[in-house]
Order: structure tokens, then sequence, then C-alpha cells
């Protein structure tokens, strides 16, 4: 069946771990005739959460692409992990979209992951639709959990239906739309029509009257009609959401029980009915100009996520933003230049895909084996050179060094982690020759824990997380003046040099050095940050100007190996104010060395310091976990900066040291029982106490004797 972009709905499930989002697509696989039975996640056979890890965990922790007919629509379905370890998926699957739908559990509330969520919602300015879940717990509690909502996200949630007799006894939904209620059978389904109870008509009226207005509110027609006749017939109605939904200025609240598939038919009747196709959303914004919806314009597809199949290779899954995408098409990668052929076109339903002959502007669909295609890149027919504006990844927030047991797997290791680079783009892979480290950067301890099982289950290597070096810097607090002779003679040739050195703390603009008359001026930009200022002062030619560079690179040597722990030194001005040389037996090689050995002694006698990276950390918790992360903070040897309430719950605003932010993931999740989240930001180097930086020392010169041993 050739569609119309009109007939699609692209749709991303989001919402905290355990709302239900996968039973509820189940649910919905079911109603629409896609599958003949309902998995769970106990029995872990539901078309979502098809992968080996998934169903050990009874949670989603990769993004999938399923679809569904309903009436004359197809409804594409993403599902998402709930946990914000796995942002990349989230972010990529909600980047091609038309609809969000966030999925609450009636017992909890509002929970931290969902706050996180709507955040990136807001952002992808994605029109959504809230679905209250689990009404049939016995703690279930709807009007709470709306009115968190709504205390947190805005009046714009407005109550399309509410449970009749929410708990364990549920079985009746009151739609406030349609104003009928619908009663449901003992093992769900499709529900039988009945009319409002008397005691509900009131509170469902007033539902109504507001569903109404709001559909009113977004088209001066709609507008004009309502305030004279007080109503709106079903298809003036179903306009005026659609319009209102597309452009985020109301958001439906529903509420079902996706385990007893009470509800999830209406839910996506609705979709069909009235939330916005691809052709109802804005255009989509290029790296310059915009995109619009276009089915008779020039192809145009985006990638918003790649992944590597045993036995398949590389699968890419993208979406038509302009054209017909067809089997055998020739395109170009406009992000790299390269030329892809559409071998196939598929459509895709969890882990089993259907190849089709084509698919039009606003469609998702999958191919495999593209050569040189990655996520975020854009494929266009060629003479169209445009590129769709990237999915925006977060920095990473977790770090860890890997370590295995010998050399061979760990070239097949750093192999494996690229390939699953390519998967997830929110994974670094830092191969560090300061720390003489390699480490992986993450966005939390499950995030690194998974890519640990993938890598040791798919390519049978196993490896060690250790604890990560930190990038200490040095420097140096007062000026010092010194002097090295270095003399060599064995036979022949020999070495000399003598060099006089006075170095102090740069500062952007400070004075000349007193007492010293500055020839030359050379200021160098370190590549790890700060400055080294080089003055030449030599008077009267006691060392040839020739031996400068010599000198400097000498210095240099030890700042990239710092005299107190090896870390690179910053900020230091060094000028070079006298010594000696020898006709004969001066060169290169003798003021190198001497530059290294003044450099060194003038250090330890300028107030050396040792600087440590400090990191700006916000977490948002619940009320209750505050004084366990406030005690725990202390020991880190926190600052706390402030604390402030957002929504139902508080952010605690801190610096940290990099160090004392091992496995703070893991430790945070364990305080909070995985109700709270952390974001962490570069902020500065600061100096270390007097006992660490000992113990900094003292640990780095048992390590030298190690080494030299």
């Amino acid at each position: 069946m050739s569609l119309d972009p009109k007939q699609i709905r692209n749709v991303v499930f989001l919402g905290h771990s355990h709302s239900g989002k996968t039973s509820l697509i189940e649910s919905m696989l079911f109603e629409a005739k896609a599958i003949t039975r309902r998995g769970t996640i106990d029995a872990g056979n539901t078309v979502s959460d098809f992968s080996e890890i998934e169903q050990e965990r009874k949670a989603s922790l990769f993004s999938k692409l399923m679809h569904v007919n309903w009436k004359d629509c197809k409804i594409n379905i993403i599902d998402t992990p709930g946990s914000d370890d796995f942002v990349g998926e989230i972010l990529s699957s909600m980047k091609v979209a038309d609809l969000g739908i966030m999925t609450l559990n009636a017992a909890h509330g509002v929970e931290v992951g969902t706050e996180l969520m709507w955040e990136h919602v807001e952002k992808f300015h994605l029109p959504a639709l809230f679905v209250i879940n689990q009404c049939d717990h016995e703690k279930a509690d709807f009007d709470a959990t709306l009115e968190q909502a709504i205390s947190r996200f805005g009046h714009k949630l407005i109550p399309f239906q509410y449970p009749y007799n929410p708990g364990k006894n549920f079985n009746a939904i009151i739609d406030a739309l349609r104003m009928v209620m619908y009663e449901f059978p003992a093992d769900g389904g499709k529900p039988t029509k009945k009319d409002i109870p008397e005691a509900e008509k009131a509170k469902a009226q007033a539902m109504h009257n507001a569903i109404v207005e709001a559909a009113a509110e977004n088209d001066d027609t709609l507008m004009e009609h309502f305030f004279e006749t007080g109503n709106l017939d079903e298809s003036e109605l179903a306009d005026g959401l659609r319009k209102g939904i597309a452009k985020q200025s109301l958001f439906p609240v529903f509420c079902c029980s996706a385990i007893k598939n009470m509800g999830s038919g209406r839910i996506m009747g609705f979709i069909n009915d009235v939330c916005p196709s691809p052709a109802d959303r804005s255009s989509v914004k290029l790296k310059k100009g915009e995109l619009a919806m276009n089915v008779n314009g020039p192809a145009v597809l985006f990638i918003y996520k790649t992944m590597t199949e045993a036995k398949v290779g590389k699968v890419s899954y993208f979406k038509v933003y302009s054209g017909r995408v067809k089997t055998g098409d020739e395109l170009i990668n406009n992000s790299n230049r390269g030329s892809e052929r559409l071998n196939q076109v598929f459509v895709s339903n969890g882990k089993n895909r259907e190849a089709v002959p084509d698919l039009v502007a606003g469609d998702l669909g999958v191919a495999v084996k593209l050569k040189d295609s990655h996520t975020n890149n854009t494929l266009s027919i060629k003479g169209n050179d445009i590129e769709i504006e990237p999915i925006p990844f977060p920095e990473p927030r977790i770090r860890a060094a890997i370590h295995t047991e010998n050399k061979n797997d760990f070239e097949k290791l750093i192999k494996a982690v690229h390939e699953l680079q390519e998967e997830d783009p929110t994974l670094v892979l830092e191969q560090s020759q300061r720390l003489r480290q390699n480490i992986l950067h993450g966005q939390g301890q499950l995030h690194l824990d998974l890519l640990k099982y993938r890598i040791e289950k798919l390519h049978g290597l196993h490896f060690d997380y250790t604890r990560p070096r930190i990038p200490y810097l040095e420097t140096i607090t007062k000026a010092a003046d010194t002097n090295y002779r270095h003399k060599k003679q064995s036979g022949g040739s020999g070495q000399f040099a003598e060099v006089h050195m006075r170095v102090e703390p740069f500062h952007e603009g400070m004075a000349d050095p007193a007492g010293l008359n500055v020839r030359n001026k050379e200021f160098d930009d370190l590549s790890w940050g700060g400055k080294l200022a080089f003055y030449w002062c030599i008077v009267g030619g006691s060392i040839d100007t020739k031996f400068s560079s010599a000198i400097k690179k000498g210095i240099m040597n030890k700042m990239i190996e710092g005299p107190l722990t090896g870390s690179y030194c910053t900020d230091i001005r060094v000028s070079v104010f006298d010594g000696k040389m020898h006709p004969v037996d001066s060169n290169d090689m003798a003021f190198q060395i001497a530059g290294t050995m003044a450099f060194k002694e003038a250090f330890h006698s300028a107030g050396a310091q040792i600087l440590e990276p400090v990191y700006e950390l916000e977490i948002l918790c619940q009320d209750e976990a505050m004084g366990d992360i406030m005690g725990d903070l202390q020991t880190r040897r926190a600052i706390i900066l402030g604390m402030d309430s957002e929504g139902h719950y508080k952010k605690i605003k801190a610096k940290v040291p990099l160090a004392e932010m091992h496995s703070y993931s893991s430790s945070l999740r364990s305080m909070t029982q995985g109700r709270a989240k952390f974001t962490m930001h570069f902020n500065e180097y600061a100096p270390v106490t007097p006992d660490i930086q000992q113990k900094l020392i003292k640990e780095y010169k048992e390590i030298s004797k190690e080494h030299e041993e």
C-alpha cells in the first residue's frame, strides 16, 4: 500500500524505568493484530526486548523500531530505555519522532527519569501525550500522579480520561473526550461502551469542556464557532486538538493498564485520528536552512541509529525526510561525499525485518550493509547537497580505564570498542599518552557494564575496568633562581653547558622580571592548557643565542613530565639570564640537559604545587535522599554551591575533585534506589591540599622506583 505522509505516525515511548513502556507497546501490537499473543517482561518474550541481556535484566537497554497498521494509518513505534545511562538511544529516537508518549507509573508518580526526558522533549519541540499506566496497581493514585505531572510540566497537560476504579479491581475508564465509559473484560482487550455513572457526570463534563476550550484556542475560526455554539463537532474538535498537539500548546493525558491490556486500543485510536503526522510538523532544520516535508521532492534520508548484527553486519535505521526511497537507489552521503546503494529497504518489527519496495517521506525504515554511512549522516540523490542538523549527544559523565592480560587481546579489544562506538556516539575512547592509559568515557556504570557484557559475549574477549589516573597539573607559586652545570668528559670531545635561570608563576600582563635585561620573549600555548613564557636575558654573550632553542627544549622536556608526579607543568615563566659555554665541548645536547636539570632544581625551590581537575556536579534527587547524598559528598571533598527545588525534586550543586568521582554513578544509584540523576562538567584546576600533595609525590616515587627495577 502506497502511503501519504499524512497516514504515518512516528511515536517514541519515553519514561522512567519500569513505567511500563514495553508492556504498553506489546498490548498495542496485540490490539493491532501485529502479534497473536502478548509477551511479558517476566517471561522475556516481548517483541521489543528481544536481546539476551534485556531479557536477563528485565529492562530495555536499546531503542527498537516496530510498526502497526491501525485503521488507515501506519504507526511507527520506537521503544526506548528508561535509564538515562542510555541517553544516546533516547535522543536518536526523539530526533525522528513526531510524537512522544510519556509513560508515568500511577503508583510512583512523576519520577526523576521522566523529568530528565521532559527536558529533551522541550529541546526537540516534540509534541507529546501522557499515559498514566499501571492503574491496576494496589497503590495506584491517578489524581496524585496527574497533579504532580501538571505541577512539573505545566497546565498545558489536560486529562482526557481517568480510571473509574483504580487499584486491584481496575476495569473501567471514563473518557471525557467522547463522554463514555469503557468497561473491560477481566483479561482486557475490547471494552464495552457504557454511560458514564451519574455520580461521575459532572467531573467528566468539566474535563470535556476543558478539552473543547483547548481545541478552540488553536484556531480563530474554531474559537469563533465555539463562542457562538458553546461546542465543537467531532471533526472540528479533532482538527483543533491536532493543531494544539503539533505546536505543543496542549498535552493530552490518558490512563491504562498495559499488563491487563486495558486502554491501549483507545490510545492507538487517538494517535490515528488526532495526533500529528510528519506532514503536520514544522520543517526539519539543516546545517544551513530548513527542509520541508515533500513526498514529491528529491529523496533525502537521515540515519539516526546504527547497529552491528552477527551474520548481517551494519544495520542502519533512517527516516525519509523528502521524496521516496526505493530499493536499488544510488545515493550520495552528503556528510562524507561517499556513494551508497540501497540494495534493499526494510520495515522493522523488533528483531524481524520485512523487505518493501519503497518508503515515502515521513516514514522510518532500515537498510543493511551500507559501506561508509554512520549515525547523523544525511544521504540524498546526487546534486542535492544538504545535511540535516545532527543529533546533539551529551558529554560523558563517568570514566574507567580498560585493561587486558595480553597485548593481542588488547588490540582486539580496541577494535571491538571502535565497532560499538559506531553504534553509540555517547561512548568515547581516549587513548591517553599523558596518563598512559586507555580510558572509556560513558554515561553511567550501567552503560559501561553493558559495553563489557557485549564485548565479552560477542567477541569472547575478557577485560577489566580499573581506576583511571587523574590528569593532574604541576605549577609553582613563587620565584626561584638556580644554576646548573653539565660537564661530561670521556675521551675526545666532551659536553659542557652551564645555565642560570629564574622561574616564576606566569600570568597574563605581568611585568618583566626585576633586575634582568630582557632581549627576547617567547610565549607558547601548551596543548594541555596554560602557557610557557621563555625569556632570553643573556647580556654579553656568556651563552650564544644559538643554544636558546636547546635550553627551551630541555625545559619543555621536564614540563611534559613534571618533577613532582610526572604530570604536565603549566603557567610558568623561565628567564635565562647567565651561564657559560666552551668553544669545543658545548653543543645542543649539553645545553638541553643543563636546561632540564636547572628547571627541575628551580621548580622544587619555587613553591611547587600540584593542581587537580575539579568538576561542577549537579544532582537531581528526591527529598528523602538529600541527607545521604550530602553526607556522601562530604566524604568526597565536595564544596556545596547551593540547593534548589526543581518540580518535585531537589537539586544539589557542588564542586568535586575528579579524583573523588570514581564509581559515583554506582554509589548514587545505591543510595537512591536508582531515583536520582547527575551531570558533571569541568570547572577548574585547583591546588590540592598539602597532605594529598605529599601522598601523590610518594606514590609517584614508588611507581618510578618499580619501573627502574
